[in-house]
């Protein structure tokens, strides 16, 4: 059986996909997935061992010259590319209506996705052959666990969803592993920052553990945030600017992760990392990290100064796996 995933964005939902391929794996010998995604997360899908071929789309990136002759010669390629193969299956995993209008409509293939009760956009619905009531009250991956399972025709497992992926990170770990943390210090959001003072508190108490602390970024303001926060510590390294692949292996050599609410913590939730995961004005019954050992601390007040240096080191030592 051939089947298209549709689930362009973002990185944490990309992530939250994977299991439903494993169940779907281990439900259905032989079935194989192709995959549309947005191209920053093209890496993502070829991590799993269920995905044959991934298909770039640039829909972020496309709109803002939709009808400029570079963007249009691309849209038409995506499409050419797209439709080269007929599936038994499209599962449109995203429920918006611009992927459903501008990738769903066009592939060839018995299409299913959300219901308009179940959907993020009720009207992407109409986009589909099959049409699945899925419960909203549960974890993001078991929503789409479930919509897997209902467009494939088999029982969702009642065990905990595998990515699957985190064999091959852990596979060949880095020379160092198990003797640093990872400290994921940027987001997309104001609101979801972690004050750099209290990084940097937190930075000044695991000294004495003899761990080295490992920051990451992507962006360039996150790279001076970076620079900022390791000012004074030799224990802290500032990692260069690495692919999505490279900071996977960072974090699977990790011995413990502490996060803000960012795609790069789904990241960590896949490897089974250890990981402490800050959550201010957002909710993580719903979308918080899926996986072993995965630790929220929300605040109290929903302001993310409340949580203290202090209180994540002490969720920092206690034991784990």
């Amino acid at each position: 059986m051939q089947v298209l995933i549709v689930k362009t964005s973002s990185m944490g939902d990309v992530l939250h996909t994977l299991p439903a391929l494993t169940d779907a794996m281990n439900a259905i010998p032989g079935i194989r997935f192709d995959w549309v995604v947005e191209e920053g997360f093209r890496q993502i899908p070829t991590w799993h061992p269920a995905v044959d071929r991934v298909i770039p789309v640039a829909i972020r990136r496309w709109r803002k010259n939709w009808f400029g002759s570079e963007t249009r010669q691309q849209r038409c390629d995506f499409k050419r590319q797209l439709q080269e193969r007929d599936y038994d299956v499209v599962i449109d995993a995203q429920g918006l209506i611009k992927s459903a209008a501008l990738v769903t409509r066009v592939a060839k293939g018995s299409k299913h996705g959300q219901d308009c009760k179940s959907a993020r956009e009720p009207f992407a619905s109409w986009f589909y052959n099959h049409r699945h009531y899925i419960d909203k009250q549960q974890h993001a991956v078991e929503r789409t666990r479930e919509l897997f399972a209902k467009s494939l025709g088999y029982a969702r497992p009642e065990t905990y969803g595998d990515y699957a992926i985190a064999a091959r990170f852990l596979s060949q770990p880095p020379a160092d592993a198990g003797q640093y943390l990872v400290f994921l210090h940027a987001t997309t959001r104001d609101e979801k920052h972690w004050p750099e003072e209290n990084w940097r508190e937190l930075i000044s108490l695991v000294a004495p553990t003899g761990l080295r602390i490992k920051l990451p970024w992507g962006a360039e303001h996150e790279h001076q945030r970076a620079l900022r926060l390791a000012e004074g510590f030799p224990h802290v390294e500032v990692l260069p600017k690495l692919s999505l692949e490279q900071v996977a292996q960072v974090l699977a050599g990790a011995k413990g992760v502490v996060s803000v609410d960012t795609g790069l913590s789904h990241l960590a939730a896949a490897l089974d990392r250890p990981n402490i995961t800050l959550f201010g004005p957002t909710d993580p019954g719903l979308i918080g990290g899926y996986g072993q050992n995965q630790m929220a601390k929300k605040s109290s007040d929903n302001m993310m100064k409340t949580i203290s240096a202090n209180e994540v080191f002490t969720l920092l030592q206690e034991p784990r796996p």
